[in-house]
């Protein structure tokens, strides 16, 4: 991701009729800085038995970030950005990263904002996901959280992703394993695959494109006849697909 500079991970989670989980209201969004933290590479032993780990938080990444989270919420009409930290432990580094959020907030005074800890967020997250809108947050905790939130609408398995960086340079993908042990068994579900794609086709401007397949997804899910094991039902990934292509307009 440095290498190409997709500095925002965003998870969009939304609930999909026709796939009981234990929530039916999710509709939220978590950004993730996806170039620093905890994952910046940074450690060294400092004597046997001893590991050192840097945490990198930097104002420019910070401030990049919130820029982006403000920006797509005011874009896809969303009205709250919350920024999860852990200030209150990591003072500077957590500190700087909610700083940087409330200057942006600033400048987007249409946008509520708030800000909650991480530990706060993923009880309230577990609680009653309808009160979150737009989450941004550090690497470590996005990972983590984007996680969380996949679970609330059925799993990694249909959620998308997308990595965003600067100058046009996009990349998009299912965040799920490779899962080996059914490679050639015509098992697999592609549906994140798929809505990853739909996120692609509305980064390069073509939403029309994107919700005929999207609807044609959601609608043969929510028909349930033609469905892979993990959704409920006994189809084979191409027969899912298959209905999926029957279902486009």
């Amino acid at each position: 991701f440095r290498v190409f500079n997709l500095y925002a991970n965003l998870r969009p989670c939304r609930s999909i009729e026709g796939y009981k989980t234990a929530y039916d209201n999710v509709d939220l969004v978590t950004i993730r800085e996806n170039t620093e933290g905890e994952y910046s590479g940074i450690e060294h032993e400092v004597v046997d038995g001893v590991v050192q780990s840097v945490k990198l938080i930097t104002k420019d990444a910070c401030l990049r970030v919130a820029q982006y989270a403000f920006e797509y919420a005011r874009k896809s009409g969303r009205k709250m950005v919350t920024a999860v930290h852990k200030s209150n432990i990591m003072r500077r580094g957590d500190g700087l990263f909610l700083k940087c959020c409330f200057e942006v907030s600033d400048k987007y005074k249409d946008i509520k904002f708030n800000e909650m800890y991480l530990d706060k967020a993923c009880l309230l997250l577990v609680q009653d996901p309808s009160l979150f809108d737009v989450l941004v947050m550090p690497n470590l905790y996005g990972d983590i959280l984007s996680d969380l939130c996949a679970g609330l609408v059925g799993g990694l398995g249909l959620t998308p992703s997308g990595n965003i960086g600067s100058d046009g340079v996009a990349l998009f993908e299912a965040v799920h394993g490779t899962a080996p042990d059914i490679a050639g068994q015509d098992k697999a579900n592609p549906t994140a695959l798929l809505l990853s794609s739909l996120m692609m086709l509305r980064y390069i401007n073509l939403p029309d494109h994107a919700k005929n397949i999207e609807n044609a997804v959601f609608k043969t899910i929510r028909e349930g006849k033609k469905t892979t094991a993990d959704l409920g039902g006994s189809a084979k990934c191409s027969e899912y697909t298959a209905e999926i292509i029957r279902h486009l307009k």
